[in-house]
């Protein structure tokens, strides 16, 4: 069978990018291996965000008193229904791809896709069955799966992936989270929130170590005050799983600490899915685990892209659908403008939210910049106080000689909302002063951003 375009994955970079190219009136297949919408959809991004809502929602029933409010009985987490409800949204959202993929005529091929000679793909079916499909231009998107440590294999019972972590079918009394940085700092967030112990351990000075350090820091102290303990320069040595639990060896700073807990989640990252889908046998060139491409998505062999996880840059959903979108426009000769790998906008779920973009201080500092830098605590903030939660700050950075807007880095509630004005307002090449001059809605949380701005030129007027 003949296509336009092919695309082999069905995560937010491949369904998006078929979509676009049917809009554009090219005739599309989709090859899949599982679920309709990849991993966010399925295991990722949504399904995550709905058991962070169930954390939230119980955080404000056991402080119901502090609004006002007297609940009667006991409030407690049943983690089987907090399950059943974020798997519940994952389908829908997966169902709601299908929908789209019927709307725009996109044909969906079940099974394994691998590159073969002359723009063809080989599909092997759950039974084995293979078939060959051709077209003139196809795009790799099949994402990343959990990164695994030489002494920390994932079993799927004491050792864990974010699959499991998703899923677990008790609520365990302990844990060890390794690794800080979204994943693993959105989980260890959430299953502190339902009463486990939890115990963070990341390798590198900071929690979140991409982020600014302060935001950091931040999100570090609120962690603690939850209950949570973090373990920062710090790394897990050995799990031994032998026993009824998993006794766990970390070597810190001060020497080796042990500790017995249920359950160890790795979340160190993810690894590229590139194996067997054909590159070798193409000479797609690929470094260090990743697809080279050029600005428009084009690997080295005509005809053959890849967007997504598998090429550089942050491995983000909202990146790969931008990604896919760019390729397919330039596949149709719409000539459009390269993604702008500094103006990706960065977000992580725990409570306090953290978002950011652009460059933190020290990278700014460090490029040379003469730097301007503001920040806007919402413990000043009325929306914050009213709402009953005032951790963390807006932090901005604008060069001190043009007034560019250099970087932009949030810790607090709702923040995740609340970046994409920063994103817009860089990319427009806005200045501090226009930022300042901007009437922002009172009382928001958003008015921290144009207090911080205010605050970078002396202006500030409720600190």
């Amino acid at each position: 069978m003949k296509f336009d375009l092919i695309v082999i994955g069905s995560g937010p970079g491949g369904y998006v990018a078929a979509i676009r190219a049917s809009q554009l009136g090219k005739k599309v297949a989709v090859v899949e291996k599982a679920e309709i919408g990849g991993i966010c959809l399925n295991w990722g991004c949504i399904p995550t965000k709905a058991l962070l809502k169930s954390a939230q929602v119980y955080h404000y029933m056991k402080h119901a008193s502090d609004y006002g409010v007297q609940l009667s009985g006991e409030v407690a987490p049943d983690l089987d229904a907090i399950v059943k409800r974020s798997r519940g949204v994952a389908e829908g959202m997966s169902k709601g791809v299908q929908y789209l993929f019927k709307k725009n005529k996109i044909e969906l091929i079940n099974g394994f896709g691998k590159l073969v000679a002359g723009k063809k793909v080989e599909v092997t079916d759950a039974e084995g069955k293979k078939q060959i499909f051709e077209a003139d231009h196809i795009i790799l998107a099949t994402g990343a799966r959990a990164r695994e440590l030489p002494n920390l294999k994932i079993d799927g019972k004491k050792i864990i992936g974010y699959r499991q972590a998703m899923v677990l079918p008790q609520k365990p009394k302990s844990m060890v989270v390794v690794g800080s940085g979204a994943i693993g700092s959105e989980f260890a967030y959430f299953y502190n929130s339902i009463g486990v112990e939890v115990t963070l351990v990341e390798f590198l000075p900071n929690i979140l170590p991409l982020e600014d350090e302060e935001v950091s820091k931040q999100l570090e102290r609120s962690f603690k005050k939850a209950g949570m303990k973090v373990m920062t320069n710090s790394s897990v040595e050995s799990v031994d799983t032998s026993g009824e639990g998993c006794f766990v060896k970390i070597k810190t700073k001060k020497g080796e600490e042990s500790l017995t807990v249920d359950i160890v989640l790795s979340a160190v990252g993810v690894a590229t899915n590139i194996e067997g889908i054909g590159l070798e046998e193409l000479g797609v060139k690929t470094e260090k685990g990743k697809v080279v491409v050029d600005d428009y998505y084009r690997t080295n062999v005509e005809g053959i892209y890849a967007i997504g996880d598998i090429v550089h840059g942050p491995a983000l959903a909202h990146t790969a659908s931008h990604e896919g979108i760019t390729c397919v426009e330039a596949i149709c000769g719409l000539n459009p403008e390269p993604v702008d790998y500094g103006n990706i906008p960065s977000c992580t779920y725990t409570s306090p939210e953290v978002a950011s973009v652009g460059m933190t201080e020290k990278q700014a500092q460090e490029a040379g910049y003469e730097i301007k830098v503001g920040k806007f605590p919402f413990s000043a903030s009325g929306k914050a106080s009213a709402a009953g939660n005032k951790d963390g700050f807006v932090k901005v950075i604008f060069d001190a000689k043009y007034g560019e807007w250099l970087g932009c880095h949030m810790v607090g509630e709702n923040v995740t909302e609340m970046i994409a004005e920063a994103v817009v307002a860089r990319k427009l090449e806005t200045t501090g002063h226009e930022i300042i001059k901007t009437i922002h809605p009172h009382p928001t949380m958003s008015e921290a951003i144009m207090e911080a701005a205010a605050d970078a030129y002396g202006e500030v007027i409720h600190l």
